[in-house]
């Protein structure tokens, strides 16, 4: 599912600028965002085809939806939960997807590797914004990662079983159209794997660091995003 030829590129190109637009109008992404986007996305779809780019536009769509989805019950008191994405926000979710992308348009001897790592980067990104963007809305009992008491939604570090759920389902959905994608092996489990890992990993950096204000959330997303595909890659190399 690579891109056969330029002219062929520059069909994407074309389209991918006008989705960034169309989702700037939307309100869905900043102008920077916007351009993030539009890069990350150029990126996927020179490094890893019509492929990588589903698998983008799946977490997308899945992301956007979730963030929409019943957002009156996500908005606490003096706090608002904004639907536009900055670029801070696009790059440390898919940012990881679009280094594997390039990678895999440097090194074509093992670019099924760094297919396989940015499906589980993206997956895990879907693991994460489903868990808590669904969790907030269908979970019932939330919890401390680290310490397994029952704490206030919303917080860094809490999680729910049905938020917990949900992001699993996300990843194996990433997991599944990365196999027809690519080929339908054994590390369609690893993607499915990896991006569970990330989203475990995403919610333990906020119970501790984010908690403690040493770093931010985009930083915890894009960590998030990474140890899923180091995960994918330390399965694959087993």
């Amino acid at each position: 599912m690579q891109l056969s030829s330029f002219f062929e590129l520059i069909i994407i190109l074309v389209a991918i600028i006008a989705i960034a637009v169309l989702c700037v109008k939307k309100r869905k992404l900043t102008p920077g965002g916007g351009v993030m986007a539009a890069a990350v996305a150029l990126l996927v779809a020179a490094g890893t085809g019509y492929g990588g780019l589903l698998l983008l536009g799946a977490f997308f769509i899945m992301g956007i939806t979730a963030t929409s989805h019943k957002k009156h019950l996500k908005i606490f008191p003096g706090e608002n939960h904004p639907e536009q994405r900055t670029a801070g926000q696009v790059f440390a979710n898919g940012g990881v997807a679009a280094i594997m992308a390039l990678l895999a348009l440097i090194s074509p001897d093992i670019d099924d590797m760094y297919q396989m790592m940015l499906a589980a980067s993206l997956a895990a990104a879907t693991a994460d914004t489903l868990s808590s963007e669904l969790g907030m809305v269908y979970g019932r009992n939330f919890y401390n990662i680290l310490t397994f008491k029952k704490e206030a939604r919303g917080l860094d570090g809490v999680v729910s079983l049905e938020g917990t759920l949900l992001g699993a389902a996300g990843a194996g959905i990433l997991a599944l159209l990365y196999g027809i994608c690519f080929g339908m092996d054994e590390t369609v489990w690893f993607v499915a794997i990896a991006g569970i890992a990330g989203n475990l990993a995403d919610s333990l950096l906020g119970a501790t660091l984010e908690r403690k204000h040493i770093i931010g959330n985009d930083t915890v997303n894009f960590g998030n995003t990474l140890l899923g595909a180091i995960t994918a890659m330390l399965l694959y190399l087993l």
